[in-house]
Formats: C-alpha cells, structure tokens, sequence
C-alpha cells in the first residue's frame, strides 16, 4: 500500500492546488522507498519539509530571481562563478526541496543520473518526477532519516534550509502530517 495518497497531501496542504498535489503522489511514492524513506516519522517529516518548501506542493521553481546567488559570498558557497553573468539566476532553486547553485546541481545531477544534464538543463527538476527524486536524494545525501528517526525537526529544518526560517510552518505541517499518515 502506498503512504501517500492525493486526500492525505491535500489535508496536510489545505492551500495546496489539487492538480498540483495529484502530479505528486505517484512520484513520491516511487522515490521515499528508493531512498529509505519508510517509517512513519522518515515520512512524516519528508512531507512536511517538502510542503513547507514548495509552499504546499505549489512551486517547484523559487519564486525569487536568483539574482543573489550570481555575485559574492553566497555565490562562491554555492559554486557559482564570482562573475555577474547569470548562473545565479540559472542555478536558482528548484525541485520540492530547492537544489540551489552550481555545485549542488552537479551532485544532484551525478547522483541521479550519472551524467551532468541538470547543469545544461536545470528546468528538469521541474518535472514532478525528478522533483520528488532530487528532494529524496537530498534527504538521504545529507542523512536527514536519522534526525527524522530522532523526530528533530529542528536539525532537519537547519540542514535544508540552513537556518530555522518557516519553522512554525515547518511544525504546523508536520502535525497535520501525523494525523494523516499513520
């Protein structure tokens, strides 16, 4: 049986788009086992990290430019060029979990499919398909089952987002989580 199903996304995302949130069942399905994505609190906080991120299952695309990802220090943590010449606005964030930089995208891009395509063609992580996959790799690249498995939001929550931004949303999600997938 599957965990997830398109009444228990809409419930943990009540502003989220049916035709959004239908394109994204099968595909996490399909991924969370690949990447040990199965017990209830892994899952748990899978979701309700991702619905925070893509503003529930709304934006698989960050809504900014990516202007500040182009020059700087961010830029350069990121592996972008220190030059304005736009791989900030091409490496922006994208996927139900925001791969953001060059670097990132090149890893993504290995991992997933052993080639550098995301770095040619970024826009594929659009792709609900490959949306779901990059976030699960994501989770498992930086081993977030095992704070998920301590039921830490507060670390999982650092480690996406680098700081506690959304976190009131982040547990809000997280509670409707837990009444839906049990």
């Amino acid at each position: 049986m599957n965990a997830l199903t398109t009444e228990k996304l809409i419930n943990i995302c009540p502003l989220g788009k049916l035709s959004n949130i239908e394109k994204y069942v099968q595909p996490l399905n399909e991924q969370m086992p690949i990447f040990d994505i199965t017990t209830l609190l892994r899952i748990r906080h899978f979701i309700s990290q991702l619905a925070h991120e893509s503003a529930q299952f709304n934006y698989v695309e960050e809504i900014a430019s990516g202007k500040a990802y182009d020059t700087g220090r961010l830029a350069a943590r990121l592996g972008n060029t220190p030059e304005a010449d736009g791989d900030g606005q091409k490496y922006k964030g994208r996927g139900l979990i925001q791969i953001t930089g060059h670097d990132n995208y090149e890893q993504c891009s290995l991992a997933l499919f052993g080639d550098m395509r995301l770095l040619d063609h970024p826009e594929l992580l659009e792709l609900p398909e490959n949306a779901a996959k990059s976030a699960a790799w994501y989770w498992k690249e930086h081993n977030l089952n095992a704070y998920a498995d301590k039921d830490d939001i507060m670390t999982i929550t650092r480690k996406i987002n680098g700081g506690y931004n959304g976190i009131d949303s982040r547990k809000a999600f997280y509670q409707r989580a837990k009444q839906q997938i049990v």
